[in-house]
């Protein structure tokens, strides 16, 4: 592993620094305070070719990489969890798996319009009985005629009413056991019988949009399967993988914006009596805080390295995930605890922070499903 960027990814990351300064931080705090879904951005983002980052240039996206993604949606994270979660998730759990498993029908139909940003896509797995423990999923995909006919909720959706399409994870095989008989589908949200629930009221990342989605009978063609019958939970697993390469990489942005905030916010009052923390004190936890997000991010590098290059990595971005988020989490506390009063008044951007932080350690799989996970490959199971 070269540890020092090339001129091509230094290029994408400082382009997506300037992006997510000048067009993503500017209206993150109104847009959290007023729960409001950031479309400027979104559109702003498509522009740039970022709702396009793995998608291959035939279809008309930037194809960067997962390792250049990372680049980028750590920009973004850095500036608006908000924001930069719904690009992560129509990258990575939307674009991805219908360029691995889609048909070239499903390629065609797709690729090139998410690429572009004229539709927006979202990710359907969880439902509200069946959360971590995701086969557990009892929305049906019944055969009809020469399509299926959905009937079901899933919950917990990102973008979910804002978006155009949605992988949607049903059961096909009501015989098999619960794993084995799941599939993936490409589902049109405009199609009718399908209706989005009302906008959750979250503790944090509040200006992404996220709601149940109803599907009542709702026909689809058979042309709409992605990759094989009874196959989608293992397609789940394996999209999942590059999501929590995502939240870590949200994880890494957040960590270093609290940062960024203690440092700015120490240059300011250096000269001023009564700090809370002497100078050294001041030094040592921005020293410790720094080491950690550097750890968190060489792990997520890896993670996204080894994906790219086809290479099992499910522990690695288990371990990337588990490490970043935690790291996310202790660095907005003590980010709190040095700056002060002025950390938890409502509408500080520390306070913000803090919210957002605390969902990387939830979804794409909590704490404690990152430590099943690699504790099962460590011991081979």
């Amino acid at each position: 592993m070269d540890f020092h960027l090339s001129p091509e990814h230094l290029a994408l990351r400082e382009e997506a620094r300037r992006f997510a300064d000048d067009v993503v931080a500017p209206g993150a705090d109104a847009r959290d305070r007023a729960h409001a879904f950031g479309e400027e951005v979104l559109q702003a983002a498509a522009a740039k070719g970022y709702l396009g980052l793995l998608v291959p240039k035939s279809y008309g996206g930037r194809d960067v990489g997962n390792f250049g993604q990372c680049l980028i949606l750590e920009e973004l994270a850095r500036a608006d969890m908000g924001s930069h979660v719904g690009i992560s998730v129509h990258n990575s759990l939307v674009t991805g798996p219908i360029k691995q498993w889609g048909s070239e029908a499903l390629k065609q139909r797709w690729l090139t319009p998410l690429a572009s940003g004229t539709l927006i896509g979202a990710y359907a797995l969880t439902e509200p009985h069946s959360g971590s423990d995701a086969a557990a999923l009892s929305l049906t995909a019944v055969k009809d005629g020469a399509g299926y006919v959905l009937n079901g909720t899933k919950m917990w959706i990102t973008t979910g009413k804002r978006a155009d399409l949605a992988i949607v994870f049903a059961r096909t095989n009501r015989e098999a056991p619960k794993a084995k008989g799941i599939s993936a589908f490409v589902v049109d949200l405009h199609a009718r019988g399908v209706s989005a629930g009302k906008k959750e009221n979250k503790l944090g990342i509040r200006s992404s949009e996220t709601v149940q989605l109803f599907f009542e009978d709702v026909h689809i063609g058979a042309d709409a399967l992605l990759g094989e019958l009874d196959k989608g939970f293992n397609y789940a697993l394996l999209t999942l993988n590059g999501g929590r390469v995502g939240i870590a990489t949200q994880a890494v942005g957040v960590a270093q914006a609290c940062l960024d905030e203690v440092i700015a916010a120490f240059s300011q009052r250096t000269a001023e009596k009564g700090a809370a923390f002497g100078t050294q004190d001041q030094d040592f936890a921005i020293a410790e805080m720094a080491t950690a997000i550097e750890a968190s991010r060489l792990m997520v590098w890896r993670a996204a390295l080894l994906r790219d290059a086809g290479v099992e990595h499910v522990r690695e971005a288990s371990m990337a995930k588990l490490l970043a988020s935690k790291t996310a989490n202790e660095v907005a506390r003590r980010a709190v605890e040095l700056v002060g009063p002025a950390a938890w008044s409502e509408g500080s951007r520390l306070e913000r922070l803090v919210r957002d932080a605390r969902i990387t350690e939830i979804y794409e799989g909590t704490t404690e499903i990152q430590k099943l996970v690699i504790a099962r490959t460590l011991k081979g199971s």
